[in-house]
């Protein structure tokens, strides 16, 4: 016999109900397979139960959020927008974290405190609920949990993740947990593994910066100045990077001499030894995270990348595909800088209209610093060297490439590789194998491909995972290149496949809105075009907080930012997936930003916001919103439970109005509705002291706006199948404007007509003076 949960019992009823009776436009659920909302009762009140529309706890979903075809949907079948933040910028490095003894000391880190300290989390966690801000994508690196050695997990670090993770659902947050990544390593110029998986490739911690292998100033504080700006992505294409990657995915096929002593005497190929390092960790996390109901699922890697997997030469790198700045070896030169020899190398600066230029060239490595370890399982050989892709010329004292395409085919077979299907997607499905057998119950799997590239044709079913979310990233790579965001907008997402150039340039917030649409738009159509029935989630997208050489950090008039994080969120918003910004971060400051390869993209700085003993809790209360930037640009309504498929949603940020609209479900969408209310997220900081008009609804339609849960309640009377609904929704009185939605036409127009009057004049008086 079925026993109601305690989910089941959580409604609060205004007043004495009859017997649960559907309306009659809505198809009988099986109660046995299906939860009932009140709402289906006829003489519903709307906003009759406690929860609110961004409540992604129990309470507000009726039990937990599943896919289902291309959508989240909750228990009672209703369409689900998550959206929320990264949290946060800060777990990339550790709480001790010292920029003058890096790397140092690497074996005693902690994250413990990463991103916050456990005291500290109400008052986060209200914040981002008073934001609607509810959804998290949770970072965890791989140093956090095993910094000490193979093996050795912190399990200080894992109890307190558990302990700050359990808190969300009393704040109606959920969470997907994500071990996060950039340039492998915080010891190769990002963050992520620990160093010891270097050291047990055979690299020396301390010679890999004066060897070229890796740019480490961004990770010891630097990177804010010019000299030093938005260098770290070419971490990637350089030594120690690009080698970790090629040996964790395809070490069996490009390195196979490489093998790694194990603590008991016998030795394990570098793949092997590298995949089952990570995959035990990550079994670790999932095991120390389960049964929590604030957690539906779990990312296998931030960002992943090749390596010099598929790398056509040996010569360059793709200057479309690459970043070009700054000292940018080719891999070969890589190869000899690593070991030891001085090689002249390529230094680009930025230009226009390309983004980089070759300027000039200088000798790295004038000290002849080895990047290998004479003790490590190469013994001091560069391991390229060993597998015989190049070698040095002792007669020419030159180095000399001996296997050009030695990334492109596999050296036994000489069969053309694949990173995608030969190394990619076996490694997502031992993952999902080994990340089940670890959980109680079933989560969901997200996955990402290669930055700034589309879903790949090649992602068919056979290679997709169960319970799988396609959550690539999206930024505007001129304004991170640049740091700067003005009228002038570029599709580089265009430029790079080939787009006629004029066509990829865009004027004005309303080009920006446009630009930022279509390349939101592209992503995700392309994902639904390769996975079909898959939900999609942008896990990152974000802006630079210290653009146009952080002007606003002084004045303090946030204008262009506003304009930046409009036309992003607007193009999100059209796109009708959900999405997590980056980032959150509490450690940020005008001064140190996130304190990560000088970005600053946290548009929350505690240092900017009240003392914890102001602070209400209740996410009506303002004082949470102290410490924000561009608010009104980031916290915005939106359709966060749809009773239907949502099918428009358009918000405009300076007169406070939206339009929705959503359609009831049609049996090709296979979703079992049981429920006739939709909770939009309409948030206090554009409603309070103003009247929230709601138009478009029928006579029969009821809705309801509860200020205090940030919700506008709608249930529609007539849910029959393909029903159209849309409303329209504004403030009284409006909100005051914040810009102009400038055009090209709207600056430029009238000029131009001048401009056109004067010359046709022109020309006629010239004709008829000269030629009549």
């Amino acid at each position: 016999m079925l026993s109601p949960s305690g989910s089941d019992n959580s409604f609060v009823f205004l007043e004495e109900s009859p017997k649960l009776t559907p309306s009659p436009s809505y198809s009988q659920p099986d109660p046995l397979l299906d939860k009932i909302h009140p709402s289906l009762l006829p003489s519903y009140t709307p906003g009759s139960t406690r929860a609110y529309a961004h409540d992604w706890s129990r309470t507000g979903t009726g039990g937990e959020i599943k896919p289902n075809g291309r959508h989240f949907v909750d228990s009672y079948g209703r369409v689900c927008s998550l959206r929320g933040v990264n949290v946060s910028g800060c777990s990339k490095a550790p709480m001790n974290h010292d920029h003058g003894a890096f790397p140092g000391d690497h074996e005693v880190v902690t994250f413990v405190g990463r991103p916050f300290p456990l005291e500290e989390a109400p008052e986060h966690f209200a914040r981002l609920r008073r934001w609607g801000l509810t959804f998290i994508r949770f970072l965890v690196t791989w140093e956090a949990v095993e910094h000490a050695g193979l093996g050795i997990y912190d399990k200080e670090y894992l109890t307190y993740v558990r302990k700050l993770l359990l808190l969300l659902p009393s704040f109606g947050l959920s969470a997907f947990v994500v071990v996060h990544q950039d340039v492998w390593s915080r010891y190769s110029g990002g963050s992520g593994a620990p160093a010891w998986t270097l050291e047990a490739v055979g690299f020396d911690l301390h010679a890999l910066e004066e060897s070229g292998a890796a740019w480490l100033l961004g990770v010891k504080g630097g990177g804010h100045v010019e000299a030093e700006r938005g260098i770290w992505p070419c971490g990637y294409q350089k030594l120690a990077a690009a080698t970790m990657a090629t040996c964790f995915w395809a070490g069996d096929t490009f390195a196979p001499k490489l093998k790694i002593l194990m603590p008991g005497g016998q030795t394990k190929p570098v793949q092997q030894y590298l995949q089952d390092a990570f995959l035990d960790m990550y079994a670790t996390v999932v095991q120390a995270l389960d049964g929590l109901d604030g957690v539906i699922g779990f990312e296998v890697m931030n960002e992943p990348h090749r390596g010099y997997i598929e790398l056509p030469s040996l010569h360059q790198f793709d200057y479309n595909t690459d970043l070009h700045l700054s000292h940018v070896p080719s891999a070969f030169e890589s190869f000899m800088l690593g070991s030891g020899y001085p090689t002249l190398v390529a230094h680009w600066t930025r230009s226009f209209p390309v983004p980089t230029r070759l300027t000039s060239r200088s000798v790295l490595n004038s000290a002849s610093r080895k990047a290998w370890r004479p003790d490590g399982p190469t013994e001091g050989m560069c391991v390229w060297e060993m597998h015989g892709v190049w070698g040095w010329d002792n007669k020419k004292n030159e180095g000399v490439v001996l296997r050009e395409n030695y990334f492109v085919k596999d050296p036994m077979t000489g069969r053309k590789v694949d990173w995608y299907t030969d190394f990619y997607y076996p490694f997502l499905k031992r993952w999902t194998d080994r990340a089940r057998k670890t959980m109680s119950n079933d989560k969901m799997f997200f996955v990402e491909p290669i930055p700034n590239e589309f879903c790949p044709p090649s992602w068919t079913m056979e290679h997709q995972l169960p319970n799988m979310v396609f959550s690539p990233h999206w930024y505007d790579l001129n304004a991170l290149f640049n740091k700067a965001f003005g009228d002038f907008t570029v599709n580089v997402q265009g430029l790079s496949r080939g787009m006629f150039p004029l066509k990829a340039l865009y004027w004005g917030q309303q080009g920006a809105r446009e630009n930022y649409s279509l390349q939101i738009q592209n992503i995700v159509d392309h994902g639904y075009k390769v996975l079909g029935g898959k939900p999609i989630l942008i896990g990152e997208c974000g802006i630079p907080m210290d653009m146009n050489r952080k002007e606003a950090m002084e004045s303090d008039n946030w204008k262009w930012q506003e304009r930046m994080m409009d036309a992003m969120m607007t193009g999100l918003e059209r796109s009708l997936v959900g999405f997590t910004l980056w980032n959150y971060n509490p450690d940020n400051d005008d001064t140190r930003g996130d304190d990560w390869n000088g970005e600053n993209f946290s548009w929350f700085s505690r240092r900017r916001g009240l003392p914890r003993s102001l602070l209400d809790l209740d996410q009506f209360s303002f004082t949470l919103d102290n410490g924000g930037r561009i608010l009104p640009f980031v916290v915005r309504p939106y359709a966060a439970k749809t009773a239907g498929i949502p099918t428009r949603f358009e918000y405009e940020v300076n007169t406070g109005t939206f339009v929705f609209e959503w359609r009831s479900p049609e049996s090709k969408d296979n979703i079992v509705l049981t429920a006739r209310e939709t909770e939009i997220f309409v948030p206090s900081l554009i409603t309070h002291g103003r009247k929230l008009v709601v138009s478009g609804l029928s006579a029969s339609d009821k809705y309801t706006y509860d200020e205090a849960r940030q919700t506008l309640f709608i249930v529609p009377q007539d849910g029959s199948s393909g029903r159209m609904h849309k409303i329209a929704v504004s403030v009284d009185p409006p909100l005051r404007p914040q810009f102009e939605v400038n055009t090209f036409w709207g600056d430029f127009g009238e000029a131009i007509l001048s401009g056109l009057v004067v010359f046709v004049g022109l020309f006629a008086i010239i004709k008829y003076y000269f030629y009549m």
